[in-house]
């Protein structure tokens, strides 16, 4: 096994390691993007340094990205809407056909000579503890690997980059709250190569933590915590996911007991059609509801929180509502956004049981049954029944508000449960609700998520 192990993880590496002439020619590009953005710092009335990020500089990018991030790196007493506006400057001057979008501050997106670029202001601090923007840590991010990855180290982390690719757990953007690039690049250090961390995350107990400076300050209660070594205050896995440790132990265990090149490929799920999605719904025999509407326009990072937020909220009232949830999902495209729910009960009767007090707590218990009582409309018959004494306590039988769940999620109650603010926004300007079979209305934009959903893997 350790033979085969090996000549698998050599053949991605030989496959993700960038030639000679792609490194240099990567630099070229680098020392020319500088360049423009010191030009454009000599206009400005203040100082800045150009510093290259990322793994560009860090040189544990994968053969074939083309991605280059320069910081403007400004002195910390400047005002935080003239770094904005100085940033933009600078930014636009090095890219000026780029765009500008949004983190905690604007910056300067655009392409250059075939590369994708982010220029981005920061503030100079003299310590990462010190930031007063989040990306203010990132040039010590990049300034602690340079002094503790070797080469070989930088390889490995490559390969670890691959995997991670190829088993969906890489990227800590709120949507897929996985393992960033400095993430991965600290456990392979940690472990001393790829080997040793697929080994040791194999066998994981979570919570698993780590303390590269031994700083020993914070505690932390996520399933994995690396304490970040320029910043002892910060966990730089806290966006992850635990089932995304989950699934890099699931894999991991694949790749030590059948090491095969496919675990490093992102496979591609082949989308369902409507007639297959029909099908799936009647062998399920559960009762998929969807509810459809524009997405709100916000960056994927603010769009995506919301859209789970939501999901969360409503399949809870769902729940508490007795519909039973059996399994939910959000999709979202730049167009349209779905947040399905799958039902294990559709329908509920028209009444629901609902207990009192105990007969004993007199004062609570008298109030419940002269509240029900009086609420009786005829000598028999008819909600509320009771109220009755069951062991000892009182009980109602009150009439049920919603007896299935679209007549719910057709409802104003659909705006009483935790939504977020621009979801709740775009309901109100409208929505479709989809039942059953109706969902597979969703195939022709919403195919692969579909499959996904519904042929499920680790």
């Amino acid at each position: 096994m350790t033979d085969e192990f090996d000549a698998v993880v050599e053949r991605v590496r030989e496959r993700v390691t960038p030639t000679p002439d792609e490194r240099e020619q990567l630099q070229a590009v680098a020392a020319e993007l500088t360049e423009r953005a010191a030009a454009a710092v000599a206009d400005l009335p203040v100082d800045a340094d150009i510093v290259q990020v990322g793994s560009t500089a860090r040189k544990t990018w994968i053969a074939g990205d083309r991605d280059i991030d320069l910081f403007v790196s400004f002195p910390p007493d400047l005002d935080r809407e003239q770094l904005e506006e100085y940033g933009l400057e600078v930014g636009h001057a090095v890219l000026p056909d780029g765009h500008e979008e949004y983190a905690e501050h604007p910056y300067v997106v655009g392409e250059y000579d075939g590369y994708e670029v982010d220029c981005v202001p920061c503030y100079a601090v003299d310590d990462a503890t010190q930031i007063q923007s989040a990306v203010d840590r990132t040039p010590f991010h990049t300034r602690y690997l340079d002094e503790h990855l070797t080469a070989d180290l930088a390889d490995d982390v490559r390969v670890c980059k691959q995997f991670f690719k190829g088993i969906g757990v890489y990227g800590s953007d709120l949507r897929t709250r996985g393992f960033s690039g400095f993430l991965t690049e600290l456990l392979v250090l940690e472990y001393g190569g790829f080997r040793e961390l697929i080994e040791a995350a194999a066998d994981w107990h979570p919570p698993v933590e780590f303390d590269p400076e031994n700083h020993g300050k914070e505690s932390f209660t996520d399933p994995l915590v690396v304490i970040d070594p320029t910043d002892p205050e910060r966990n730089v896995a806290a966006v992850l996911a635990a089932e995304n440790v989950a699934r890099l132990q699931h894999y991991a265990r694949e790749l030590l007991a059948t090491p095969r090149e496919e675990l490093f490929e992102r496979m591609e799920s082949e989308p369902l059609d409507a007639d297959a999605v029909r099908t799936a719904v009647t062998d399920r025999g559960t009762t998929p509801v969807a509810v459809r509407f524009d997405t709100p326009d916000l960056v994927d990072d603010q769009l995506w929180p919301q859209l789970e937020k939501s999901r969360t909220g409503i399949a809870s009232e769902l729940d508490r509502r007795g519909f039973d949830v059996f399994r939910s999902d959000a999709f979202a495209t730049s167009e349209t956004a779905v947040l399905l729910f799958e039902l294990a009960v559709a329908e509920r009767p028209a009444v629901e049981r609902h207990d009192g007090p105990p007969v004993r707590v007199r004062e609570h218990a008298t109030g419940f049954f002269e509240k029900y009582d009086g609420e009786r409309t005829a000598p028999t018959g008819g909600p509320p029944y009771g109220p009755y004494i069951d062991g000892d306590r009182y009980v109602v039988e009150r009439e049920r508000e919603f007896t299935s769940a679209t007549e719910l999620l057709a409802s104003d109650a659909l705006f009483e449960t935790a939504l977020g603010a621009h979801v709740e926004s775009a309901l109100t300007s409208g929505y479709d609700l989809l039942a059953g079979d109706e969902i597979a209305s969703l195939a022709d934009e919403f195919g692969t998520q579909l499959r996904t959903y519904f042929d499920p893997r680790p």
